[in-house]
C-alpha cells in the first residue's frame, strides 16, 4: 500500500537533489532563449556576491583614494571608524549603486563570455583548443560589460567616497565629517556629473578600467577553466570545487592588474576635494596616472587596499562563479560547447 507513495517521494527527492525539478513546474523557464537565461544567471550571481563583500569594498575604496582620516589606517581600524561614524549602514554606503551596476555588468559579462566563446570556436579554429579560448572570450566580454555600465561604477565610487556621520542629526540634517560635494543618490551623481562635463565626464577613468579589465577578465576565466580541467570528473559539480577554483582565479588575476584599479579610483574622485592627492593633480591618461602616483605618493600607493582586496576578491569571485554555475543548472542552460582540436590536415 505505501510502496507507490514511497517510490514517488524518493523520485521527487532525487529530482530536487540533482537540480532536475519537474518540467511542468518550470516550463516558462525552458521557453526562454539561452542568452536570456545566461543574463539572469549572471546578474543574480553578481548581485549576490557583491552584497556579501560590500563592507570590504567600501573600505578598499576609502584606502585607495586616500580619504581624509583613512590614509594612515589599517583595515581593522578603518572598519571600526566607518562603524563608529556611520553604523552598520555605513558599510553599505554606495552599495545600492554597486548592485544596480553589478546586475547588468555581471549579466553582460557572463552572457557575452558564452557568446564570444561560441563565436570564436565556430569561426577561429586556427586558435586550437584549450583555455586560450576562455582567455580571449573573457577579455572581450569584460570590455563589453565595462563600456555598457561604466557610469554606474563612477556613481558607486563617488557615493562610497563620501564619509558622513549619521549619528549627528539636527534641524539641518545629517552632519558631514568632511567638506565635500554630497550626492543624495545614483541619479544625483549621474545628473550632476553630466551637467559638469557631459558624457566625457561620465566615462572619466574608463581608460585604466579597460586596461585593467581586459587582462583581468581574461585571466579570471582562463585560470578558472584551467583549474577545473585538473579536477576529477566526479568532483566537478561540487560547490567546494567551484569556490576553490574561483577564489584562486580571482586572487591571481587581481594581483596582476591591481595598480590600474588604483589609478581608476583616483581619476573617478578627482575634484571632490578631500583626497590626500598632492595638488589635487588631474591625470591625463593611465600611464600619466601610474607615473604621477609613484612620483608623488610612492609606489606603495599603487597597492593601497590590496590586502583587503585579497580578503574581498576571494569570496567575491568564488561566490560569483559558484552561483553562476548553480544558476545555469537551475535554469536548464545547456552544457557549454566544447573546444575542438586543430585539424592535422
Amino acid at each position: 500500500m505505501g510502496s507507490p507513495q514511497g517510490s514517488t517521494l524518493t523520485t521527487n527527492m532525487a529530482e530536487l537533489v540533482d537540480g532536475s525539478t519537474a518540467r511542468r513546474d518550470v516550463s516558462h523557464i525552458d521557453c526562454l532563449p539561452v542568452y536570456v537565461k545566461e543574463l539572469i544567471a549572471g546578474g543574480a550571481a553578481g548581485a549576490f556576491a557583491k552584497t556579501i563583500v560590500a563592507p570590504l569594498e567600501r573600505i578598499k575604496i576609502l584606502l585607495q583614494t586616500r580619504t581624509d582620516g583613512f590614509q594612515s589606517l589599517w583595515v581593522y581600524q578603518s572598519l571600526r571608524k566607518v562603524l563608529k561614524h556611520g553604523g552598520l549602514l555605513g558599510f553599505y554606503k554606495g552599495n545600492g549603486a554597486s548592485v544596480i551596476r553589478i546586475i547588468p555588468y555581471a549579466a553582460l559579462h557572463f552572457m557575452t563570455y558564452e557568446q564570444y566563446r561560441g563565436w570564436i570556436l565556430d569561426n577561429s579554429s586556427f586558435l586550437g583548443s584549450g583555455p586560450i579560448i576562455d582567455l580571449l572570450a573573457g577579455s572581450a566580454s569584460g570590455g563589453t560589460a565595462v563600456l555598457c555600465t561604466y557610469p554606474l561604477d563612477l556613481a558607486r565610487t563617488k557615493l562610497a567616497y563620501q564619509v558622513v556621520d549619521t549619528r549627528t542629526n539636527s534641524r539641518c540634517g545629517v552632519r558631514r565629517l568632511y567638506p565635500r560635494p554630497a550626492y543624495s543618490g545614483i541619479t544625483d551623481v549621474l545628473t550632476t556629473v553630466y551637467k559638469e562635463g557631459g558624457m566625457r565626464a561620465l566615462y572619466r577613468g574608463v581608460g585604466p578600467t579597460l586596461a585593467g579589465i581586459l587582462p583581468y577578465a581574461g585571466l579570471k576565466f582562463y585560470i578558472y577553466e584551467t583549474l577545473k580541467t585538473h579536477v576529477p570528473k566526479e568532483h566537478r559539480k561540487s560547490i567546494v570545487m567551484h569556490l576553490s577554483c574561483g577564489a584562486l582565479a580571482g586572487l591571481l588575476g587581481q594581483t596582476v592588474t591591481y595598480p590600474l584599479d588604483v589609478v581608476r579610483r583616483q581619476m573617478q574622485v578627482e575634484g571632490l576635494g578631500s583626497s590626500i592627492i598632492q595638488g589635487d593633480t588631474r591625470y591625463r591618461n593611465t600611464l600619466d596616472g601610474l607615473s604621477t602616483i609613484v612620483r608623488n605618493q610612492g609606489w606603495r600607493q599603487l597597492f593601497a587596499g590590496l590586502s583587503i582586496n585579497y580578503i574581498k576578491i576571494v569570496p567575491s569571485v568564488a561566490i560569483g562563479f559558484a552561483a553562476y554555475d548553480t544558476m545555469k543548472v537551475w535554469l536548464h542552460i545547456p552544457p557549454r560547447q566544447k573546444s575542438q582540436p586543430v585539424s592535422s590536415g
